[in-house]
């Protein structure tokens, strides 16, 4: 969820010609894959621990194409020694045959050339989500070895590659009874480092695409080492019902049934009238829409709503969120009006009250997706939204009709949104009254920097006066602000938002932002590029922290999104012999820093119980221990640091450290945040029991 920022210094050189000239010479041509090789993040994002597991998604997608087309129903997926990765899918068999164009085999065209697949011409696939077509084919490129065997026909076919370029050509390798594709690759060490593939990542990835394909069954093994291997199946018969019933394990439901519509529609292609363009023959060649979209509420406060489009993750929605909302808010409305439950004077539910406690899947199938940007984040087909709209609307108002006991608690649920909403907007109604009428004064209690260009500017939320206090001396005045927080807030996982917004430390840091909250929120208007949140080492410190994470998560999602928030690693220790002095920032860091000290190998220092006895001692100043002549501070709090200190090790933007707090998977973090911050016990329990034996340096 973090990820830790290092400070580079980058020498930038520039070649030019001995002319000076700019002629078609001086122009580069890149062939084949080698544009994948030269800017490999132009195809899958970085090279980080994201890019390398973007490898096996590409392989893995072919194999959903299939299931999805339904030729396949089996993909397995084994890691393998040596960083090595099988993957497996019972489908069709890559072409072997001929290329017309290309003069070699079908494969060797997949394999070694960008934008070739069965993904842009007719009849391949109806629906895939590899959209553009240059999946497989960049995983080779990256891979220093690749093999791909296809079954298909009864024979196997076979061929090796090496950093994307073919070793020989297709060949015949034998009989079976099989039909299908084997992909063995292995990552190129100098594009993605020694890093290795993630159990956990890929274990919550391919459950997800297990259940945006209902009927597959997803087999994944890890046989990297001997005495650890170990193995995970998934299959899921009841598609994105089952995965809402997956998120909402730790909530308690508002209603028994979980609503659930599968239907394909012929959508209409509409022009800026709103008026059909193509005619009813038209129509009828047109591939359809596949809705799919199930739904339950719970006894929370947050919206959970999750799109994809040919099982591709959309975080940002697009046009299938936009027609499913439209008519949640509509049919939900008039089915309140008619069973006389909203009486003739009140005014509508609002989108915002209908959306309360929500948690829903919706998952579109579409023959030609137009996703906005490369990352996928959004659909954009216009056509889908009526399509949504259409399918959902019909089969909800079904549904309610069909279970009065789930219409009442559901109606009844966004009631109390409604006033709830009401409440919230007179407290929010009193902050920005309050701060017009002070001139927008800003909280007391904040220590703003005098620069007033926003992309200069960095927000350190810091725990308690006294670390308030050596952060203010401490702090580079021009593009630094303070903001101390009293205590812990309150924790927003629990609270709605007018009852949030009564907390003076949350209005406090919501006025500091100046974004303000909620339905209000404007990123435009947020007054500081880096929000940091510096708490001290320790257990309170966690915890506030994680109340301020749940904050952010919740109410400034955008915040999160766009790279904003912080979260600063103040040391642990400090470590002083004589003149020379070392901050270290975890135990395993004071075992190599004591070595270093004293001249010997980090595995003589197992910490301080190996020195001998009389060499461990008290030091003069009472607050720490000396080893061997070594004096060793433990900093248990932000407060017993001098601002130099202060300084030197946390904020100083040419020394700290600090990390990036980053949403790579929303379902995960949605998931902790509840487990850690929700109402709940037994999940949280379960957690702190099974982590406990994890946790160093309790201070109780």
């Amino acid at each position: 969820m973090a990820k830790k920022i290092v400070k580079k210094t980058v020498v930038k050189k520039t070649v030019k010609s001995k002319s000076g000239e700019y002629k078609a010479a001086q122009i580069t041509v890149l062939e084949g894959l080698d544009p994948v090789r030269r800017r490999p993040g132009m195809y899958i994002g970085s090279t980080g621990p994201s890019g390398l597991h973007h490898l096996l998604w590409e392989v893995v997608d072919n194999g959903i194409d299939e299931a999805m087309a339904g030729f396949a129903n089996l993909i397995a997926i084994t890691l393998l020694p040596d960083r090595m990765v099988e993957v497996f899918d019972n489908g069709r068999g890559i072409p072997v045959d001929i290329h017309k164009q290309a003069k070699v085999s079908a494969l060797e065209v997949v394999m070694t050339k960008l934008h070739a697949g069965g993904k842009f011409g007719q009849g391949g696939y109806k629906v895939s989500g590899g959209l553009h077509g240059v999946g497989v084919s960049v995983v080779n490129a990256l891979s220093i070895y690749m093999k791909a065997e296809v079954y298909r026909e009864g024979k196997i076919w076979m061929q090796e590659y090496s950093l994307g370029k073919p070793k020989r050509k297709v060949k015949s390798a034998g009989k079976t009874k099989l039909n299908g594709t084997k992909m063995i690759f292995k990552p190129d060490e100098k594009v993605f480092g020694t890093m290795g593939f993630d159990w956990q990542t890929i274990i919550d990835h391919l459950r997800q695409q297990a259940y945006l394909t209902k009927g597959v069954k997803i087999k994944i093994f890890d046989e990297r080492q001997e005495d650890d291997k170990k193995s995970y199946e998934f299959y899921f018969e009841g598609g994105i019902k089952s995965y809402v019933a997956h998120l909402n394990h730790n909530n308690a439901p508002k209603h028994e049934n979980i609503f659930y519509v599968e239907k394909s529609i012929v959508p209409e292609k509409s022009n800026n009238n709103g008026q059909s363009e193509e005619s009813d023959s038209q129509l009828l060649d047109k591939n359809p829409v596949q809705v799919e979209v199930a739904l339950q509420y719970v006894d929370e406060y947050k919206e959970s709503v999750y799109a994809f489009a040919n099982n591709i993750f959309n975080p940002e929605g697009g046009m299938h969120i936009v027609g499913f909302r439209t008519a949640l808010t509509r049919v939900l409305n008039n089915y309140a009006r008619v069973k006389g439950i909203l009486k003739e004077k009140e005014e509508n539910l609002s989108g915002e009250d209908v959306r309360e406690g929500l948690t829903a899947v919706v998952s579109v199938k579409v023959s030609e997706p137009q996703f906005e940007g490369q990352t996928k984040a959004k659909l954009g087909n216009p056509e889908v939204r009526t399509a949504v709209d259409n399918v959902f609307s019909e089969a909800l108002l079904i549904y309610l009709e069909e279970h009065p006991r789930d219409a009442e608690a559901i109606i009844g649920k966004c009631l109390l949104s409604a006033q709830a909403r009401k409440a919230a907007k007179t407290a929010r109604e009193a902050i920005i009254r309050k701060g017009a009428l002070e001139g927008m004064t800003l909280p007391g209690k904040l220590a703003d920097c005098s620069s007033r260009d926003p992309k200069n500017s960095e927000l350190f939320i810091c725990e308690g006066d006294s670390a308030g206090g050596s952060s203010k001396q401490g702090r580079d005045r021009e593009t630094q602000a303070i903001l101390p927080l009293r205590g812990k807030i309150l924790n927003v996982e629990r609270a709605r938002l007018d009852k949030m917004l009564a907390n003076n430390e949350i209005k406090s840091l919501v006025i500091a932002l100046g974004t303000n909250i909620g339905e209000q929120f404007e990123l435009a208007k947020l007054r500081y590029d880096k929000i940091i949140i510096m708490t001290d080492a320790d257990v309170d410190g966690s915890h506030i922290r994680t109340l301020l994470l749940t904050l952010f998560y919740r109410y400034f999602p955008e915040l999160v999104r766009t790279g904003h928030i912080y979260i600063a690693h103040p040391p642990l220790y400090k470590l002083q012999k004589g003149r020379e002095f070392k901050y270290v920032y975890n135990d395993e860091e004071k075992k190599k820093a004591l070595a270093g000290f004293m001249g010997q190998k980090q595995e003589n220092i197992a910490g301080e119980t190996a020195m001998p006895a009389a060499a461990a001692t008290v030091d003069e100043t009472g607050v720490g221990e000396k080893v061997a002549g070594v004096n060793i501070q433990r900093y248990k709090g932000l407060g017993e640091m001098n601002s130099n200190e202060l300084w030197e090790t946390t904020m100083d933007p040419a020394r700290r450290l600090m990390s990036q707090v980053t949403i790579e998977q929303v379902e995960k973090a949605d998931e902790v945040f509840e487990m850690l911050m929700g109402a709940d016990v037994l999940p949280r329990k379960r957690f702190i029991q099974t982590h406990a034996k994890d946790v160093k340096n309790l201070d109780v």
